[in-house]
């Protein structure tokens, strides 16, 4: 039976859409999979939008087709899913990679330095080489990449290249030397320039807070570059299935370009957003959380905060030194005092909290943070803790007292295995990217993919929660198979439990009536597909608001 719901007013037709979005649709002839109310497997075989973008109604074979339908869409049998939610992406990030170098797909030095080479001399009116995604780790080296051997290969402008991870970055001397950066330069708080062997020579590389010292004469990006990253990302974005983001340091300017998008009808992806510091939540959100906008397409949730840094470059704060270093136990990023005043500050005007903590001692101090102010901090707070990759298993019972959500990415595991048996040793991995003991501690899961830290695709995200295994089905059974997640639970992750973790279930998500009709369909069901399968899901089309946005060529 049809549920009537409360109009709305229509949104603007995209240039690009078959469907108008202004009038009543039946989608028919689908294989519909969906979270419940409760939280469990539901199927359909027709969707009906209403004309405000929201789901109508879900219909079973054999259900009576409802009169008044404006449009019919045949789904030729394919899988219809929720629209993918990615709880951790950096959206600028993944646009401005698509405009700078991309060093991601590179397998070693020699690689990487040629991909440099080519991209100076095809980009010769740059007056800097920017661009991110070399790994040291994949590459093989046991060492960091220096200086000298970017300038063995670009000497005539400054090279500033960001590691995968985004915590670390690789530069040449004419970039260091625009900096003002010498022998007699000091780390930062939090940060750590590497020195060349046997002196204090920086040799090119600098580690979390450390970046800020080059980061602060790299020519800023105009507002029309700006919108163009945006573009580019939710283009790509929308291809892979996904509707809606949580954005992870949205500064003013990230917010303003998205706001200049949502102004003029651009915007059609949603984000959910957390901001990059203390003062961009101030002047965004005011007094608190800003309103839904745009047709529940952007809202300043909260601040993201970084307690430390990443595995791969040594920044992770463990309670125990590093296995391959064992005078170093990585780089706080902030003190227990300041970790507090600044959840504080944030809670008092009712700002969602996220912290990036990768490493067991980050962990724990973020946990035992919660612990603590929850008792001054009362209400639904859903705080958060990114990455969450190592936890000291005595600790991860804490994920449950206050529902802490656990915001974590699948493909890290994937892609950090043999690194983080290197970091921490052989006897040190209980409770690393333990998904499934977090969980049954209590923790809502919300799974996303750090892009462009990792590819967008929530689809390898999903075969890798459910069988820890790599896009090689290694290893064989999984790594640490104990920690993989069931389906239904990957799918919730990837769709409900998002829209949870950012204070938006209810209004996306979920494939039920009241909620927007965001969606894909799809090549296979994954439910009844291997995880290699699922990894090559096709996507033909992905909807939102009852729009349809993107159509496989």
């Amino acid at each position: 039976m049809i549920r009537s719901l409360a109009s709305m007013a229509a949104v603007a037709t995209a240039t690009m859409l078959a469907v108008p979005a202004s009038a009543d649709t039946l989608v028919d002839n689908v294989q519909g999979v969906t979270i419940d109310e409760a939280g469990k497997l539901a199927r359909f075989d027709a969707l009906v939008i209403a004309d405000d973008g929201r789901v109508r109604a879900l219909l079973q074979q054999g259900d009576e087709r409802p009169e008044g339908i404006d449009y019919r869409v045949d789904g030729k049998g394919r899988v219809m899913l929720p629209g993918m939610i990615d709880s951790h992406v950096h959206v600028m990030g993944i646009g401005f990679g698509q405009l700078t170098l991309d060093l991601s797909n590179t397998n070693s030095l020699e690689e990487a330095l040629a991909a440099i080479a080519r991209f100076a001399e095809e980009n010769p009116g740059r007056p800097w080489i920017l661009g991110r995604g070399w790994n040291q780790e994949k590459w093989g080296l046991v060492r960091f990449p220096t200086a000298a051997e970017l300038d063995a290969i670009v000497s005539d402008r400054p090279v500033w290249l960001s590691r995968v991870d985004g915590h670390a970055s690789w530069a040449n001397s004419l970039a260091m030397e625009r900096a003002g950066i010498t022998a007699a330069t000091q780390d930062p708080n939090g940060g750590r320039i590497i020195r060349k062997p046997g002196s204090r020579e920086p040799a090119g590389v600098f580690v979390d807070a450390a970046e800020t010292l080059v980061n602060a004469v790299v020519p800023a990006p105009r507002p029309a570059d700006r919108d163009v990253a945006l573009r580019k990302a939710q283009n790509s974005l929308l291809a892979n299935g996904i509707t809606a983001v949580a954005d992870m340091g949205t500064s003013i300017e990230d917010w303003q370009t998205f706001r200049r998008a949502g102004d003029n009808g651009t915007l059609k992806l949603r984000i959910m957003a957390y901001a990059d510091s203390a003062q961009s939540m101030e002047i965004i959100g005011g007094p608190g959380p800003t309103p839904w906008l745009y047709d529940d397409r952007l809202r300043l949730n909260g601040i993201k905060l970084y307690l430390d840094g990443a595995l791969g470059s040594r920044g992770a704060t463990l309670k125990e030194p590093y296995h391959d270093e064992p005078t170093h136990k990585g780089l706080p990023l902030l003190s227990p005092a300041q970790l507090r005043n600044l959840m504080s500050r944030a809670s008092m005007d009712g700002f969602q909290i996220a912290v990036h903590a990768i490493g067991d001692a980050a962990n724990a101090e973020v946990l035992n943070a919660v612990e603590e102010l929850s008792s001054s901090y009362l209400g639904d707070r859903r705080w958060r803790i990114e990455h969450a990759q190592i936890v000291d298993p005595a600790d991860i019972a804490l994920f449950g007292h206050h529902g802490i959500i656990a915001s974590m990415q699948p493909l890290h595991q994937t892609s950090d295995r043999l690194m983080a048996e290197a970091r921490l040793g052989p006897k040190r991995l209980d409770g690393a990217y333990a998904w499934h003991s977090i969980a049954e501690a209590g923790a809502p899961l919300a799974f996303g993919s750090d892009a462009p830290v990792e590819p967008a695709d929530a689809f390898a995200g999903f075969a890798a929660a459910i069988s820890r295994t790599d896009a090689n089905g290694e290893p064989f059974g999984g790594w640490l198979p104990q920690e993989s997640v069931t389906r239904e639970a990957a799918l919730a992750a990837f769709t409900s439990g998002g829209a949870y973790a950012g204070f938006a279930e209810g209004r996306f998500g979920r494939l039920l009536p009241g909620e927007r009709a965001d969606f894909i369909l799809v090549d296979r069901d994954p439910f009844l597909s291997s995880p290699q399968d699922i990894r090559t899901t096709a996507i033909f089309e992905t909807w939102a608001n009852g729009e349809r946005l993107y159509v496989a060529q």
